[in-house]
């Protein structure tokens, strides 16, 4: 007997049987030039306060395919790749999804979906980012009331004119890296978390959402979310307002609720300005954490500028200040 034959000729076999449920993946990428400047009291006398340079690019890669089944679902998946770490790189981030059509589309996510109340964090018009983005340290975070993102599953579909939203996450906030066959060793909640969110246009001018949830602790607790707010569209304005409210089961947990407001103007096809507020109250707590942000965005021949400056009050319910000063170029080729 040929051995070697024998086993060349299995391998040959199980290549052709791998090779039917491969499908082929492109590459895509940013690329992105940005400049920031930090300030404040968490800023001042910290090793913040100590930085070399303000310049950074973008280091992340996005690897996606899809494909049609027999029956007309399509099949997609993405997976992010993060930047180099000495030697080390991997995935940070990683969703396949199915789109049956009529009938809805389901999406898992491994790392951070933003489904049903997740998806409704802040949907205020902006130029550019969300009013409190960038501010908040690792040692001070900033806080909002809002629906956690995470692991899980996400299902959108559209009923009697509104678009539907449900998230599901049998452990929210899962951090560990795995693969298929493997299992989450991280216990980032004991409970499961879920939740529902309704867009509707009310008018051609005016859209309403909104939506319930309920995120898992890490205690057995819960805490429970809602979100309810419009944005009005008039000309070449924008304006919106939403309401999000975080009640805390626990015995002695804390409530929060956050307002937000946004208002956006495009000076013409290429130039918009935006303004928006943060503002977030916390049970029990007399500082009421406050950011605002002015924002532009410029845009002309695949290149654009994103201009934002922010601030924020009593970070984290404090007496400290943070604020912060991006530019980011992005080239579209």
């Amino acid at each position: 007997m040929n051995i070697k034959k024998v086993g060349l000729t299995a391998l040959a076999g199980s290549l052709v049987a791998t090779s039917a449920f491969a499908g082929g993946l492109s590459l895509s990428g940013g690329a992105k030039l940005s400049y920031v400047t930090k300030g404040g009291t968490l800023v001042e006398g910290s090793a913040l306060d100590n930085v070399g340079s303000g310049y950074a690019m973008d280091q992340e890669i996005s690897a996606s395919g899809s494909g049609e089944l027999d029956n007309g679902f399509t099949v997609t998946v993405s997976h992010g790749l993060m930047g180099m770490s000495g030697t080390s790189a991997g995935s940070d981030s990683s969703s396949i999804s199915l789109d049956m059509g009529d009938m809805g589309k389901l999406t898992y996510d491994d790392t951070d979906g933003h489904f049903g109340l997740a998806a409704l964090e802040d949907f205020m018009p902006n130029a550019y980012e969300q009013a409190n983005d960038g501010l908040g340290t690792t040692g001070t975070i900033a806080t909002m009331a809002k629906m956690a993102s995470g692991q899980g599953f996400g299902y959108s579909t559209s009923v009697g004119g509104a678009s539907v939203g449900i998230g599901y996450s049998d452990n929210l906030g899962a951090s560990t890296n795995r693969s298929d066959g493997g299992q989450d060793t991280t216990v980032a909640s004991t409970t499961s978390s879920s939740s529902i969110s309704l867009s509707y246009d009310v008018m051609d001018s005016l859209t309403v959402k909104g939506g319930v949830g309920s995120e898992g602790q890490a205690d057995g607790k819960e805490l429970d979310h809602t979100t309810l707010g419009f944005v009005y569209s008039f000309g070449p304005a924008k304006i919106g307002y939403q309401l999000n409210d975080e009640d805390d089961s626990a015995a002695g947990g804390s409530d929060r609720e956050t307002e937000i407001y946004g208002v956006s103007f495009m000076v013409n096809e290429n130039f918009s300005l935006s303004y928006g507020e943060h503002n977030t109250e916390l049970s029990g707590d007399p500082d009421d954490q406050e950011a605002d942000s002015i924002q532009a965005s410029y845009s002309a021949g695949g290149i654009s500028i994103n201009l934002k400056d922010s601030e924020m009050k009593n970070v984290a319910h404090g007496t400290s200040s943070h604020d912060t000063t991006e530019v980011l170029v992005v080239f579209a080729f």
